[in-house]
């Protein structure tokens, strides 16, 4: 029995050993080498550096206020406002009446300051008269020197008198004329203290227009970038939305400021930029310089290994090999390289994050 059992293990164990003996055999090739296959560790795309002209910009911060605030204040004080006919945002133009104040004592005024004129220009004429005879009979000796002379004085007083009544007049009509309230330009109003039914005192402040609903933007820029600003060039100014508006440059500011070195720069912006900005609004503008030249790769394929910027690039043998670069200028989703990477580089983009120097990969469209 027992040699039986022997006997089976040895068919056994000789099955076992052929077996492993044909699966070597085919796993040779007929150069004797292994066969064994490496898979891909990812697949991924590439792309090859582009040449494109890319604008200059130089970048800057500043807030959005008006090119010029009016403020409209009261010519006449201790009347009372009956009318306000604008509100803040309301546009108006030069001339347009904004607020109205009771005028019944400056009217009483001036019927008083004609009553005097009439009563002035009377005296005038009768003073007239007597200095006409006393003209005409100061030649034959009839009056005296000293009556002639009082005549004639008396004529001069009373013409002055007429004329000091007359300026009275229109000084109590010019204060007739400021009971109204008028824009001093066209624009839009901004911001309103007048309210109706308050007595306001010579000067105070009714509203602040904005002069021609003109914006503007002011941009700091440190000391050593001022130089390369001009009047006339063109900014572009994005907004909160995403929205850009192009602006020009009217003027930059005479002095820089001596605690943080940052000068003003004045940019103009369009009317239809009305929508978009507002003043007090802060936003970024790019001023342009131009274009040049530039080697431009997707912005998804910089990976940053060891704090540096840096790309992996595909190998004829499939392997990818990682390139420390230096970046520059962004347009869109590209970036421009300054630095280490060759013009016909197969640059890896998607999955590129997730590769490793020296692995294999699949190249695909």
């Amino acid at each position: 029995m027992q040699s039986k059992q022997w006997r089976t293990m040895l068919r056994l164990t000789g099955c076992w050993a052929m077996c492993t003996v044909a699966f070597m055999a085919a796993a040779q090739q007929p150069d004797g080498k292994s066969a064994a296959v490496v898979k891909p560790a990812m697949t991924v795309t590439v792309a090859q550096p582009q040449n494109q002209q890319l604008s200059q910009r130089l970048s800057a911060n500043g807030s959005v206020a008006a090119w010029q605030e009016a403020s409209v204040g009261a010519e006449i004080g201790g009347l009372r406002l009956t009318q306000v006919r604008v509100n803040v945002g309301d546009q108006v133009k030069a001339g347009q009446v904004l607020a109205v104040f009771a005028n019944e004592s400056v009217l009483a005024e001036i019927n008083q300051a004609k009553a005097a004129l009439n009563e002035a220009r009377a005296v005038a004429s009768e003073a007239q008269a007597n200095a006409d005879r006393a003209r005409a009979l100061q030649p034959s000796g009839v009056i005296s020197a000293q009556q002639y002379n009082k005549d004639v004085t008396a004529e001069a007083t009373a013409q002055a008198r007429v004329e000091s009544a007359q300026a009275n007049l229109a000084a109590i009509e010019l204060r007739l004329k400021q009971t109204q309230v008028h824009a001093p330009d066209s624009g839009v109003i901004s911001s309103r203290t007048a309210s109706v039914g308050s007595v306001v005192g010579l000067g105070s402040e009714l509203f602040r227009l904005i002069r021609g609903n003109r914006l503007e933007w002011r941009a700091d820029l440190v000391s050593n970038e001022l130089f390369r600003i001009k009047p006339g060039q063109k900014v572009r100014i994005t907004v909160a939305s995403g929205a850009e508006v192009s602006g020009q440059v009217r003027m930059l500011a005479p002095t820089v400021d001596a605690q943080n070195r940052t000068g003003m720069v004045y940019v103009d912006l369009p009317a239809s930029a009305q929508g978009l900005l507002k003043p007090g609004m802060f936003v970024r503008g790019e001023f342009e310089f131009g274009s040049t030249k530039a080697l431009l790769v997707p912005q998804q394929s910089l990976v940053v290994r060891d704090g540096f910027q840096k790309v992996y690039v595909v190998g004829p043998d499939q392997r990818v090999k990682l390139l420390k670069v230096t970046v520059g200028r962004r347009q869109g989703d590209m970036i421009e390289i300054t630095s280490g990477l060759p013009l016909d580089a197969n640059v890896v983009v998607r999955g590129a994050g997730f590769l490793t120097a020296g692995d294999l990969v699949k190249v695909v469209p």
